[in-house]
């Protein structure tokens, strides 16, 4: 695979496209869920934009908005039989991403894994339907030329993907200064072995999911209920875990997809990431815990993602 030269002799053609490479790979996360796929819609992007009559192209923005929605969405589909056949729940790919970029919260909660879970239970059509028009604000005449479906075909399926997100994806949010507080207070207590002090900071109805890809052993169904999950953090600080001791193990807060998230690592690999969904008040209701190297490449690299929707 061919990379951008990102040495001084840039052609114009290459600066505008290195302008907008950001945009598309938000683009391209948000449709996949996966981070090495994106990096290759963006690559099969810069290839068409080269081989593209450039002159009649008015707005280089929307152009490459559009190629890459397209490939983006060629893509999910021909990985869409791997997904359904994957060892036990399906997550999507974690990122590091920058703080504050995620210039306003819809930004953030868009990029979110709790999100990426929902936008996967879409059709890939909707998918890409949703977060053009909905993350990204395109008018369902631009939809409908970057997915290649006519105007009425772009606004059924746009309808049919917010009702759908919307009966999953409730929108409240704790403010970012509680989420962090509470990743930190949710830390200390899974180092500490204090399961007590973890029941408190979940609901009563706490979801785990757990991706190991059948690469790693994970819990192949969600771990349901606030003792249950709690049992099973309380033990990181006194279990081995995937080959490598307690005493071995580096844990961080950083941010993950938008939000406060855990990076747990031993010598010379990442060995899992974890991140969190919180109700109004704070308390997290959902985790989602990637422990499939496969996986965790983008967050090995340690690349943060500006994932703005600018």
């Amino acid at each position: 695979m061919s990379h951008l030269s990102s040495g001084p002799f840039v052609g114009p053609d290459q600066q505008v496209f290195n302008e907008h490479r950001k945009l598309l790979f938000s683009v391209a996360y948000r449709i996949l869920g996966v981070a090495a796929d994106a990096e290759d819609a963006v690559q099969d992007a810069w290839i068409k934009w080269s081989a593209a009559d450039r002159s009649q192209v008015a707005d280089p923005k929307a152009y490459l908005t559009r190629i890459v929605s397209n490939v983006a969405l060629a893509r999910l589909r021909s990985t869409q039989h791997k997904r359904e056949t994957y060892v036990g729940p399906w997550l999507p790919e974690p990122i590091l991403t920058i703080g504050d970029t995620a210039e306003t919260v819809a930004d953030a909660e868009s990029v979110s894994m709790a999100m990426l879970v929902v936008l996967e239970t879409l059709s890939p059509l909707e998918r890409a339907v949703f977060v053009l028009r909905e993350v990204f604000d395109f008018s369902h005449a631009e939809i409908a030329e970057a997915v290649e479906r006519s105007e009425v075909a772009v606004r059924q399926a746009a309808h049919r993907a917010r009702e759908h997100v919307r009966a999953r994806r409730p929108r409240f949010t704790a403010d970012r200064g509680r989420q962090r507080e509470v990743t930190e207070r949710f830390l200390a207590a899974a180092t500490g072995g204090d399961v007590n002090a973890l029941m408190e900071l979940l609901s009563p109805d706490v979801t785990l999911w757990t991706d190991g890809g059948g690469k790693v052993r994970q819990a192949l169904r969600p771990v349901v209920g606030a003792a249950t999950v709690a049992a099973w953090f309380a033990a990181i600080g006194s279990v081995t875990y995937q080959g490598i001791e307690p005493a071995d193990m580096k844990v961080e807060l950083v941010e993950v997809n938008g939000g406060p998230g855990v990076v747990f690592s031993g010598p010379g690999r990442v060995i899992a990431t974890v991140t969190f969904d919180f109700d109004s008040d704070g308390r997290v209701t959902a985790i989602h815990n990637v422990a499939n190297p496969d996986k965790l490449r983008a967050v090995a690299t340690g690349t943060a993602h500006d994932v703005g929707t600018q």
